[in-house]
């Protein structure tokens, strides 16, 4: 796919029973607001009252924050956008998306998984096309992982049926090609990832549940459904139900509620894929018409931590007009 780096348009669009389905309130949240950076977007103290809990988690916030305390990732697997978003099978996911934010033409860098993990943590695929483990792709690059360390920040991998930190070899449900962080070794990559990459757990015991409950959830976090629940093996209603399970969990948390989080459900190919986008600034109906790939998403991850920008990220737009982050 081609990225532009200059400013382009987006459309808005309110959609009208889903909104009301969510609880989530337009207002004058779905007009013109100023563009981050800006002195108006200077943030200013948001209580958790004035934040939209799992039920109307867009739409409740005025302020856009000029950084994020928490950028969160969560990555499904192989359905294009028109399998996802409006398939009764995933009834969650619609409303989840035409109550938030969500991409019309949004891309992959790659094919098949490896490339656009790769390359969506990296801005490069670099040279990868196959789904190899990381015994036949040791990447020394910078990274995101690397960069939110080196920010004095913390990064974490939420792995499904992962069993032991930083596992290197696909077991079970578990496929470390949709595990990034195992790749990169260069720096202190493979000892963070020992530390950091973690077996997510279940909906009540386990380290994203844990950090979610003790409001010690990192910067940026990296959540891996396994193969039944990223749809890779299953039907979209499954990948439909694990976010129907897990999604109101992260939205009732204090990190998400405290105003300065934002959440991307993002699916790796092939194109055009679902992308849907939540935070407590975000319009309700909020869409990016023009098109934008991985790297994109990458670009608005690093604005947002206040991190620099990465090749491919570096000429790719920013997310962050279309949906008022």
């Amino acid at each position: 796919m081609t990225r532009r780096s200059r400013r382009h348009r987006t459309t808005v669009v309110v959609a009208g029973a889903l909104v009301v389905a969510l609880g989530a309130c337009g207002g004058s949240n779905a007009t013109a607001h100023p563009r981050p950076g800006t002195a108006a977007s200077t943030p200013t103290p948001t209580t958790a009252a004035s934040v939209g809990g799992p039920a109307n988690p867009c739409g409740a916030a005025a302020t856009v924050p000029a950084t994020y305390d928490h950028v969160i990732w969560v990555w499904m697997e192989n359905h294009t956008a028109s399998d996802v978003i409006g398939n009764p099978d995933a009834a969650y996911t619609t409303t989840l998306a035409r109550g938030c934010g969500s991409a019309a033409r949004y891309a992959s860098v790659g094919s098949p998984s490896l490339p656009n993990y790769i390359g969506a943590t990296s801005g490069s695929a670099q040279g990868i096309h196959d789904d190899d483990a990381p015994s036949s792709h040791p990447l020394t690059v910078d990274n995101l992982f690397r960069q939110v360390r080196q920010a004095g920040k913390v990064g974490r991998s939420y792995e499904e049926s992962m069993t032991v930190n930083c596992e290197l070899a696909s077991s079970g449900l578990y496929a470390v090609k949709h595990n990034p962080a195992a790749y990169y070794v260069g720096g202190q990559d493979r000892a963070a990832c020992q530390r950091d990459d973690v077996p997510l757990g279940n909906l009540s015991v386990g380290a994203l549940r844990q950090d979610l409950d003790r409001g010690s959830l990192p910067a940026f976090s990296f959540v891996t459904p396994n193969l039944c629940s990223d749809t890779h093996d299953c039907p979209v209603r499954s990948g439909d139900a694990w976010l129907q399970q897990w999604m109101p969990i992260l939205l009732a948390s204090s990190a998400y509620r405290q105003g300065h989080t934002a959440v991307f459900v993002v699916w790796d190919e092939p194109t055009p894929m679902p992308l849907v986008v939540v935070s407590p600034t975000t319009p309700p109906g909020a869409v990016e018409a023009a098109p934008v790939d991985h790297y994109a998403l990458l670009r608005t991850a690093e604005e947002l931590l206040g991190l620099p920008l990465l090749p491919g990220a570096a000429t790719a737009p920013s997310l962050r007009g279309a949906f008022r982050l």
